[in-house]
């Protein structure tokens, strides 16, 4: 990927996925991939997040794995030298997105407000997510977004179901949406990646 833009373009549904066991990385991201799903956000919440990232990208080919909930100084550059395609932060700062840009990789930096979405604008982003999305203001919000903010386009995560996927997506400015649900806790307990893949194949039929 050249450009945050490509990031939308990767698939309709980003599995959004907190992983607390490294060893489930690389069977979770190939029943994704099983299922069409061709890139997952392994999100920095837990220790073995970088470890995880490392192993996607280094024994699944053809799957994209980013690096998300980015919200300290470091964590950027850590990402990016585990090998992740790309960065996505829940909130802005400043100091943030000046980490974010020294990685030179593409990024989703999170806003919630036309005041944020803004803001990245006069910086040149494009493409953002909109988080949360459904405590934000949801399809509505977004669709009111639409005419006055045109060149911007999201990826609306937070709250996001099987149920309301399409709604966010039939949205001109919407062009993925991120979900967890593709990674349910107990499918990774159990090694269930037929349960996964399962997930990913209706989350591809969403787009």
């Amino acid at each position: 990927m050249r450009a945050a833009t490509d990031i939308l373009d990767i698939s309709p549904v980003i599995p959004v996925v907190v992983l607390d066991d490294a060893a489930h990385a690389v069977p979770l991201a190939q029943a994704l991939q099983r299922g069409g799903i061709r890139t997952v956000e392994v999100t920095l919440r837990t220790p073995v997040a970088l470890e995880a990232i490392e192993r996607i990208n280094g024994e699944v080919e053809g799957i994209t794995v980013g690096a998300g909930t980015i919200t300290q100084p470091g964590q950027a550059k850590e990402a990016a030298r585990a090998g992740a395609g790309y960065l996505v932060t829940p909130g802005t700062t400043d100091r943030l997105l000046d980490e974010v840009a020294d990685t030179e990789l593409p990024a989703l930096p999170g806003v919630s407000t036309v005041s944020e979405a803004l803001r990245l604008a006069e910086r040149g982003m494009r493409a953002l997510k909109f988080f949360p999305a459904e405590p934000a203001g949801g399809v509505p919000y977004l669709k009111s977004l639409s005419s006055p903010l045109p060149e911007l386009s999201f990826c609306p995560t937070g709250g996001i179901t099987p149920d309301n996927a399409g709604r966010y997506l039939a949205l001109p400015n919407v062009r993925c949406v991120g979900g967890s649900w593709l990674a349910p806790k107990e499918a990774l307990v159990k090694g269930d990646w037929g349960h996964v893949e399962a997930l990913a194949r209706q989350a591809v039929a969403l787009g």
